[in-house]
């Protein structure tokens, strides 16, 4: 697929398929866009032109037959007289985009304060659960149900409990401010669902998944609205099944299934052990697969591995590298002593040792510079102030809500600790507030930053988005961090305490600020004067 360069513009075209000269993104204009999807493509009875057909006709024929089949007054004819035309159509009349289906020329008198167009559409009438009545209690399970078999043409507009559907759909696009295309395709998948649907049956993740997104339906919003019905059971394999299964993959049975069970009391807690972070998790699991795959050539079980052969693995490993990957295999052996697994553990009285860190070095100007010309949105410039200027983390900006700001009092909670706005981040946060209002007035989404994902939901915005405009540049969002609380440090003494009453900082994290400032401080010191 050809890249554009980023703010590309794609120039005044024709439509491939109805030959109409327009503005518009793609090879198609949005109506034959939308014609192509109902119907299926096959050799045009008019014009001998392979396009999606509707009773053997292409739109740009469906066009000219309308064109035709006009009253003498110049308004559209009946759609009986349109398709008397189709085998008529011996020329083609070429057409601008967006114009084709005009009535007039006079342009449409617009009501003070209401839309121009058709009115809105009333909502759906207040529904409830359909009645319990009488019915043929099944004699086996539920049988799986195949929906790629219905077609949306074929639905069952008239059930009970597609009017309760779309009563709740209605209410959940209310309180959380989807849009009228979301709204309108939601619909489109609960009819496709409960067509067929009976009192007791419940609707299966892994069976409407492969045909909602076929349809290019929201399968999210539709299983929202399935949830809040009761009908709904999430089968779907969960992601950390899948990731534990490919990095388990290799390993000997007996050390496998020891691995498997260590890494499930780790994220689901045990007696005597609370649940780790899913992160933390994944880290653990992946510093002890090297090893692991290794004792899987000689050995069967963890019991076998001894001392000798844990201190000749680490004797090859160096820094950061060794300190990891030994604090997880003691984890691993200390869990498996406890758990009467292994006889003696092989890793007891062999020394992590003491992490040295480097010194930590400040960002240059001319790399902040460059962070600060990245940042082009009215999202990514508050992004930038919140790191650079507060030293919140990725997770903390994420996880900002609209209660945490004060603007009144100047005000900005992060992580709990209220933080006074200086002149740079008001203006920044108001700049972002405005724009959040006039791009999605109707979210109901209360984080302070959304983006078009998170706008039709009430979860936050991903770390992975916070932190991709900063990506790729010498200042991160996490050096910019890194660089305000060093910055504080050198100009206000290489304080601990005063580190950890500003940041929040843990006492190690506050002296290792400490002690890189006070090497900083030492060595401009020892430079001679130019």
């Amino acid at each position: 697929m050809a890249r554009f360069p980023k703010g590309y513009v794609k120039p005044t075209d024709s439509c491939d398929s109805c030959l109409a000269w327009g503005h518009f993104s793609g090879r198609l204009c949005p109506t034959c866009y939308m014609f192509g999807r109902g119907h299926d493509a096959a050799e045009c009875a008019g014009c001998r032109r392979v396009q999606p057909l509707k009773w053997d006709y292409c739109r740009l024929c469906w066009c000219q037959a309308r064109l035709g089949a006009k009253t003498a007054d110049g308004q559209a004819a009946e759609g009986q007289d349109v398709r008397e035309r189709l085998a008529a159509v011996r020329h083609q009349q070429l057409f601008f985009v967006g114009m084709h289906y005009r009535k007039s020329t006079a342009p449409a008198a617009r009501t003070r304060g209401g839309r121009r167009g058709a009115p809105r559409k009333p909502p759906p009438a207040p529904a409830c659960c359909p009645g319990p009545g009488w019915r043929q209690l099944p004699l086996f399970a539920q049988i799986p149900r195949d929906y790629s078999r219905l077609a949306l043409a074929d639905a069952d507009l008239a059930s009970p409990w597609l009017a309760w559907a779309k009563y709740l759909a209605h209410r959940l696009a209310e309180t959380r401010g989807w849009g009228r295309n979301i709204r309108f395709a939601v619909n489109r998948g609960l009819a496709l669902v409960l067509t067929g649907y009976v009192e007791g049956d419940v609707i299966r993740h892994t069976e409407i998944f492969a045909p909602l997104r076929a349809l290019d339906l929201p399968v999210g919003h539709t299983i929202t609205v399935l949830d809040e019905m009761g009908i709904f059971e999430d089968d779907s394999e969960p992601s950390f099944e899948r990731w534990l299964a490919e990095r388990l993959e290799g390993l000997a049975p007996g050390i496998r299934s020891e691995a498997e069970r260590w890494t499930r009391v780790l994220r689901d807690g045990g007696p005597r052990s609370l649940p780790r972070r899913e992160g933390t998790v994944w880290l653990y699991l992946n510093r002890v697969r090297p090893a692991l795959l290794e004792w899987s050539n000689p050995y069967d079980h963890l019991r076998e591995v001894t001392r000798d052969d844990v201190l000749t693995y680490i004797k090859r490993l160096h820094g950061h590298q060794r300190h990891d990957q030994l604090v997880a295999l003691r984890s691993l052996f200390t869990w498996a002593k406890r758990s009467g697994l292994i006889f003696r553990n092989p890793t007891s009285r062999i020394k992590v040792g003491q992490y040295e860190y480097a010194v930590l070095q400040p960002l240059v100007p001319e790399q902040v510079n460059r962070s600060v010309a990245a940042a082009t949105t009215p999202a990514t410039r508050l992004i930038l102030a919140l790191a650079a200027v507060h030293a919140a983390r990725v997770a903390q900006i994420a996880a900002l809500v609209l209660d945490d700001v004060d603007l009144g009092n100047r005000r900005l909670t992060i992580a709990g600790r209220v933080r006074p706005l200086d002149d740079l981040t008001l203006k920044l946060l108001l700049d972002w507030l405005d724009y959040r209002r006039r791009r999605w007035p109707s979210t109901a989404n209360l984080h302070l930053l959304i983006n078009s994902q998170t706008a039709n939901t009430t979860g936050r915005a991903s770390n992975h988005w916070i932190s991709a405009s900063m990506r790729g540049q010498d200042a991160t969002l996490e050096r910019l961090r890194v660089d305000r609380q060093l910055e504080e440090a050198l100009t206000h003494e290489p304080d601990p305490l005063h580190l950890a009453e500003v940041f929040g900082l843990d006492e190690k994290t506050a002296m290792r600020y400490a002690d890189s400032a006070r090497a900083l401080l030492n060595q401009a010191a020892e430079q001679p004067l130019q």
